[in-house]
């Protein structure tokens, strides 16, 4: 009955505890990091970063779509203090500098200043070369098809990612052209466990848009719409007329213009998207940061993004460390 827990001395009766079988260490899981797109919201990845690796949380796999790709791949590149330290100088009229606006090719505006500014911080800086695995989700937007970029140039990679369509240009890459990777996959969980990672940390942006959107179960036209009608703008033969101007092109308080309208919509679509993905593929850990505040665009706002990057992480470290105790037991002995 005690056999395996106790043997008998052959010179006595005295009871001797057997040796221990020998076990392995703990191992520690390859850590993943799947970090959302969002725009300006997404400078809180960098407080999140900063918090995990402050606490010894150290990504093994970082993908990002959009602003996530910009920032995982500055970490990757041990380029995320000069990513800090040019967005909270950001100002509305430095930004002002980056908006290269363009009404003759596929996007509103050409992006050049600022992929200079990229290539002139990651240099060749190739994505194969980096100490950890990373890729960069983009959309090919003529075929629906999700890219993950694990190769090549690392600045070709992030401009890719973030083509917001019809605000940025498409990046052509490989002979595909491609847009921003919230088309397809906001945040990509699956991107992130694919590469290897055993425990999957999430960041998602755009949260407090969760539960916005509802069914309105009746609704029709009423006596304003006929009103509203009568004084709306010229439309697109007014800007070849004079009758249209700047303003009526971005928009105002009682009629949104064309980029209020793309933008909007893509988070309407980025919303949907993630909810479905989130749930069939769901992290070990989603920090979903309350960015309601702040605005797409909101550059200007960088530091109070990453202040409230870094107390979203400060508040979910305690659940990290679960999930990475949870995976690092030893594995089960082999053997009859």
């Amino acid at each position: 009955m005690f056999e395996g827990l106790f043997s008998r001395s052959h010179n006595g009766d005295r009871a001797v505890e057997a040796e221990p079988t020998p076990t392995k260490p703990n191992t520690k899981p390859s850590i993943g990091l799947a970090l959302g797109g969002g725009a300006a919201r997404g400078f809180a990845h960098i407080g999140i970063l900063r918090v995990l690796i402050e606490h010894g949380i150290v990504p093994d796999v970082i993908v990002g779509t959009s602003i996530g790709a910009v920032v995982g791949g500055c970490y990757a590149a041990g380029r995320l203090d000069t990513l800090e330290t040019w967005c909270r100088k950001l100002t509305l009229r430095n930004i002002l500098a980056y908006i290269d606006i363009n009404f003759s090719g596929s996007g509103l505006i050409r992006g050049n200043q600022l992929g200079a500014d990229l290539t002139a911080n990651l240099a060749e800086t190739r994505i194969e070369q980096l100490p950890l695995r990373f890729a960069a989700i983009a959309t090919e937007f003529n075929t629906g098809h999700e890219i993950w970029l694990t190769r090549g140039r690392l600045t070709d990679a992030l401009r890719a990612s973030y083509a917001l369509p019809g605000i940025f240009p498409p990046v052509k890459i490989g002979g595909r052209w491609l847009v921003d990777g919230a088309l397809v996959n906001p945040v990509p969980v699956s991107a992130a466990r694919a590469l290897g990672a055993r425990v999957v940390i999430a960041v998602n942006l755009n949260s407090d848009l969760f539960g916005r959107g509802t069914i309105i179960a009746d609704h029709g036209t009423d006596d304003s719409d006929v009103a509203q009608a009568m004084t709306e703008n010229p439309g697109l033969t007014g800007l070849f007329t004079g009758k249209a101007s700047l303003r009526s092109l971005l928009g105002s308080r009682d009629r949104p213009g064309i980029p209020t309208v793309m933008v909007e919509a893509f988070n309407v679509m980025q919303d949907r998207i993630t909810r479905a993905r989130l749930a069939g593929d769901p992290p070990d850990v989603l920090l979903s940061p309350k960015l309601g505040s702040v605005g797409w665009f909101d550059f200007q706002r960088a530091g109070d993004a990453i202040a409230i990057g870094t107390e979203t992480a400060q508040r979910g470290i305690d659940q990290v460390h679960e999930a990475v105790a949870m995976l690092s037991q030893a594995p089960a002995a082999s053997g009859a």
